[in-house]
């Protein structure tokens, strides 16, 4: 896609949602436009996933929050949506159930091990942490995680670490990161509304929980 096309689409998609809404709220939604534009000048994102983070931006900032995107929040960890308000913030991570070629043969461990590691090495850096999907894709959210930290088996905290041990070495994925990673809650990604529906851990793993189990042991 060419930058005129690209722009086109998140101006159109921005101005869609920003319609009939504050001052303020056109100025924020403004800024992550123009900061995605940036970015895809510098060839570091791609329409499809710009579209999720200009509709999650949107939701934030509807409550309150200043929002960015891309951020850097260590040497190795950008995180997709961060959002600040007060003294909280936000980190939003967006997962389109996109599989690697190489990955073909284990799709389910190797996306389960994505999910995880991304609530073990973000949340940290959040008063909240939030994944978000299209409806056309299903979190494998190892169950752990429905739970609080002090809830957590050394057994089932073990077999996660050995799941993010097959993919992910430098640097490893710590056990003190699954233990104390939190998923606050999940965000549903309508783009074709601009909007986003929010569910909570336990009535996400409700709905999707029977399909998980009957595919995965974590």
């Amino acid at each position: 896609m060419d930058l005129q096309r690209f722009v086109a689409d998140v101006t159109s998609l921005s101005g869609r949602m920003s319609a009939g809404e504050p001052e303020e709220t056109v100025e924020r939604m403004n800024f992550v436009k123009n900061r995605l534009i940036e970015l895809y000048m510098r060839n570091l994102v791609k329409i499809n996933h710009s579209a999720m983070e200009l509709v999650c931006a949107k939701h934030l900032i509807r409550y309150g929050y200043k929002v960015d995107v891309e951020k850097q929040l260590t040497d190795i960890l950008i995180c997709d949506v961060y959002a600040e308000k007060g003294d909280g913030a936000a980190i939003v991570e967006i997962e389109t159930g996109f599989i690697p070629p190489e990955h073909a043969l284990d799709p389910l461990s190797y996306y389960a091990a994505r999910i995880a590691s991304k609530i073990a090495r973000y949340s940290k850096y959040a008063n909240q942490f939030v994944l978000a999907t299209p409806p056309v894709s299903i979190l494998p959210i190892p169950a752990l995680f429905r739970r609080p930290p002090r809830d957590r088996r050394p057994s089932e905290i073990k077999k996660v670490k050995v799941l993010c041990d097959k993919y992910y070495k430098n640097p490893p994925v710590t056990e003190e990161e699954i233990l104390n990673g939190r998923l606050h809650i999940t965000y549903i990604i309508n783009i074709d509304a601009g909007k986003v529906v929010e569910m909570d851990i336990d009535s996400y793993f409700e709905q999707v929980g029977g399909m998980l189990s009957t595919c995965m042991d974590l």
